[in-house]
C-alpha cells in the first residue's frame, strides 16, 4: 500500500508538470503561427490532456472491463464539467467568446445525446455500444475537427506585446515531454487508485467513475488551473469542451471499435447528469453574458459534491 500511494504522488507531480510544460508550448506556438488559444485549446491541449483516458480505455476495452470504459469516460465528463470547471472559475472568472457558447458547447451537449441514444439503442432497456455505433462516433468526431478547421481561419488572433519565444523545436519539445508527463503520470496514478481500490471491495463501476475519472482527469485539471491562472480563459474552457467532446467522440469511438461493450443502463443517471450540467454551463454563461463567475463555480462543486456522496452511499 505505502509503494502506491508513493507511485500515486510521483504520477500526480508528472500530469501537474506535464499539463505546465503542455500549456506553454501549445499556448505560444498556437501565437507563433497565428492560431488562436480558443483552437488551440480545443485540440492540441484537449487531445493531450484526454491522453490518459485514450490509453486507461483501450486497456479496459481490451481486457473487456466495460464498466470502467463507460465510468472512465461518463466519470471524466462530469469531473471536468463539475469540479475542474468549479475551481478554474473560482481562482479567476471565465469569460468566453461567443462561439464556445453558441457552438462548442452545444456540440458537447449533443455528443452526450448521440451517445446516450447510442447505447441504449432507443428503447432503453439496456444493449450495448457496438462497432458500427463506435464508427458512427468517429465520424461525428471528424466533423468536430473539420469545424475546428474551419474555426481557425475566422478566429481572431490577440498577439501579446513584447513576448518573447523559444525557437520553435524547443516549444514542440516541451509539448512531447509534457505529453509524455502525462501520459505516464496517468497511468501510475490510475494503476495505483484501482489497486488501493480493489482492496478495499469497490465495484468496477465505482471505481470508474469516481478514482479513475478523476485520476485521467487530473491533466484537464492541472492544464485549467494553470490557465486561470494565468487569465488564458480560452485555454480553460476550451480544454475542458474540448476534452468532453473528445471522450464521447474519439476515445469511446475507439474503444467501441476495439470491441463492442455491453451497457449497464445505470450509466444513464450519469449521462443526464452531464447532459443537465452542460446546459446549466450554457445557461450560466449566456445569463451572465459569457462571463462564468464565481457564483455559478461554487455552484458547480457543490452539486460535484453532491452527486460524489450520493454514488458512495449507493455503492455502501
Amino acid at each position: 500500500m505505502f509503494f502506491n500511494i508513493i507511485l500515486l504522488v510521483v504520477g500526480l507531480l508528472l500530469l501537474i508538470k506535464g499539463a505546465d510544460w503542455l500549456v506553454n508550448g501549445a499556448s505560444s506556438i498556437a501565437r507563433k503561427k497565428q492560431v488562436s488559444d480558443l483552437a488551440i485549446g480545443l485540440t492540441i491541449v484537449a487531445f493531450g490532456t484526454s491522453a490518459p483516458e485514450l490509453v486507461v480505455n483501450i486497456a479496459a476495452s481490451i481486457d473487456n472491463h466495460q464498466d470502467i470504459v463507460f465510468g472512465n469516460i461518463i466519470g471524466s465528463n462530469n469531473f471536468n464539467l463539475f469540479f475542474i470547471l468549479g475551481i478554474a472559475g473560482l481562482i479567476s472568472p471565465l469569460v468566453v467568446k461567443s462561439s464556445t457558447l453558441f457552438k462548442e458547447i452545444p456540440v458537447s451537449l449533443v455528443a452526450g445525446i448521440t451517445v446516450l441514444v447510442l447505447v441504449n439503442n432507443f428503447t432503453f432497456q439496456g444493449a450495448l455500444l457496438s462497432r458500427i455505433d463506435g464508427i458512427i462516433l468517429l465520424i461525428f468526431f471528424l466533423m468536430f475537427l473539420a469545424y475546428v478547421y474551419f474555426q481557425l481561419k475566422e478566429e481572431p488572433v490577440v498577439h501579446e506585446v513584447k513576448e518573447s519565444y523559444l525557437p520553435t523545436w524547443k516549444l514542440w519539445g516541451l509539448i512531447i515531454i509534457g505529453l509524455l508527463g502525462l501520459v505516464i503520470g496517468g497511468r501510475m496514478v490510475v494503476a495505483s487508485a484501482v489497486y488501493m481500490a480493489s482492496t478495499m471491495g469497490i465495484s468496477e463501476k465505482l471505481v470508474g467513475l469516481t478514482i479513475i475519472a478523476a485520476g485521467t482527469s487530473l491533466p484537464e485539471l492541472a492544464t485549467s488551473v494553470m490557465a486561470a491562472i494565468k487569465n488564458k480563459s480560452d485555454i480553460a474552457i476550451g480544454n475542458i469542451i474540448g476534452s468532453n467532446i473528445f471522450n464521447i467522440f474519439f476515445i469511446l469511438g475507439i474503444s467501441a471499435t476495439v470491441r463492442p461493450l455491453v451497457y449497464d443502463i445505470a450509466f444513464n443517471r450519469d449521462i443526464y447528469l452531464f447532459l443537465g450540467g452542460t446546459a446549466l454551463l450554457f445557461l450560466f454563461l449566456y445569463l451572465g453574458k459569457k462571463k462564468f463567475s464565481r457564483l455559478a463555480a461554487g455552484f458547480m462543486m457543490l452539486a460535484f459534491i453532491a452527486y460524489t456522496t450520493y454514488l458512495i452511499t449507493l455503492e455502501t
